[in-house]
């Protein structure tokens, strides 16, 4: 199964994730298909970048997203309905 998931990078204390489409049975941090954006949650605001397309036809080809990717997504939809 294909998931859509953080993969994470940065240093001790200082987290910064890339939103990746990954096969599920892989590590977190291994090799992953295709990066569809970033999270970093060290920053106030607006602290996500996401290609919607990409991940768009990555749901459509039947990934699974994780809980916090799913919310990202909800707020980069409701963003452009906007």
């Amino acid at each position: 199964m294909v998931a859509i998931r953080l993969n994470r990078q940065g240093s001790k204390d200082r987290p910064y994730y890339k939103i990746v489409v990954v096969d599920s049975h892989k590590r977190r941090d291994g090799a992953f298909i295709e990066q569809v954006g970033t999270y970093d949650p060290m920053v106030e605001g607006v602290n996500y970048k996401l290609d919607l397309e990409k991940v768009e036809k990555w749901l459509k080809n039947g990934a699974k997203p994780s809980e916090t990717v799913a919310s990202i997504i909800k707020k980069v939809r409701a963003a452009q309905a906007a």
